[in-house]
C-alpha cells in the first residue's frame, strides 16, 4: 500500500506535522531541534518532502520571531483558503457546521480524547493529534477522507508561496494521495468581509437601494381612510 503499509511509526510524523501548523512562538521555536530529529528518524515522509520540511524548520528556527508570527497570522488567519479549520472548507458559516463540530467533538470523546477551553475540533493541528492515536487503517482512511482539504490548502499555500505548503504536501502523502492543481477562489478582503452593512442604506420598489440613488416617493390619498373614520364616528363626536 505505499507509504503509510508501515503507519505504527507514521503517528509521529503527523503530531510533528501538526506541531508545525501551530503558531510559532518562542516555545515552537525552541522545539525544532527534536521535531526535524523526530521526522528524520520516523522515515515515512519521502527524502524530498523531508527537504522541503527541513527548510520551513531552518527557517523558523533562524528568521527574526516578529516576522515570522506576523506572516502566520497573514498566511492561516486573514483568508478562507488557507483556513486551519477544515469546516472552513466545506461547511462555511451555513448552519451545518455547528452540528459538525459536535459530532467531531464526541468522535475525539468516545477515544478517550477531550478538547481543552479553547480548542476548536476541526482546527487541523488538533485533527492531527487525534489521527495520530488511531490504529493505521482507520488512521490513514481518516486522512483519506479529508484529502481533498488538504489539497485545496495545499494549492492556496503554493499560490501565496508559502514555505507551509510543504506539511500540507507531506500530510497528503501520508494518506496516500498526490497533490494536484485545482482552482482556488480568490479571497474576500478582509477589511470587506467584516464590513457591517448600511443600516438605512434606502428603499426603491425593488426592495433595498444602494445609498446615493434616487428614490421614489409615492404620494396616496387618504379619502378612503378618512371615510372610513368618520363612518365609525359614534353620534355626537365630531371629527
Amino acid at each position: 500500500m505505499g507509504l503509510l503499509s508501515n503507519l505504527p511509526n507514521a503517528s509521529i510524523s503527523l503530531r510533528v506535522l501538526a506541531r508545525l501548523l501551530s503558531y510559532p512562538d518562542a516555545e515552537l521555536r525552541s522545539q525544532l531541534g527534536d521535531l526535524r530529529a523526530a521526522l528524520h528518524t520516523d522515515r515515512t515522509v519521502p527524502a524530498e518532502r523531508l527537504a522541503e520540511l527541513d527548510a520551513l524548520m531552518a527557517t523558523l528556527e533562524c528568521g527574526d520571531a516578529l516576522e515570522i508570527e506576523a506572516q502566520y497570522v497573514e498566511i492561516f488567519d486573514r483568508g478562507r483558503a488557507t483556513s486551519l479549520h477544515l469546516f472552513e472548507h466545506v461547511h462555511g458559516d451555513s448552519r451545518d457546521r455547528g452540528p459538525a463540530m459536535i459530532d467531531l467533538a464526541q468522535t475525539y470523546e468516545k477515544a478517550g480524547l477531550y478538547l481543552g477551553p479553547d480548542e476548536m475540533p476541526d482546527y487541523l493541528p488538533v485533527v492531527l493529534e487525534f489521527v495520530s492515536t488511531q490504529p493505521p487503517k482507520e488512521a490513514r482512511a481518516f486522512l483519506g477522507e479529508m484529502a481533498h482539504i488538504f489539497n485545496a490548502i495545499f494549492n492556496a499555500l503554493q499560490q501565496r508561496s508559502s514555505a507551509y505548503a510543504s506539511v500540507l504536501g507531506a500530510l497528503l502523502e501520508l494518506a496516500g494521495e498526490k497533490a494536484h492543481a485545482v482552482t482556488v477562489a480568490p479571497d474576500e478582503a478582509i477589511d470587506a468581509a467584516w464590513e457591517e452593512p448600511v443600516v438605512f442604506g434606502g428603499c426603491s420598489s425593488k426592495g433595498q437601494a444602494s445609498p446615493g440613488q434616487s428614490q421614489p416617493i409615492h404620494f396616496v390619498k387618504n379619502n378612503a381612510a378618512h371615510t372610513s373614520a368618520k363612518t365609525a364616528t359614534p353620534q355626537g363626536v365630531s371629527l
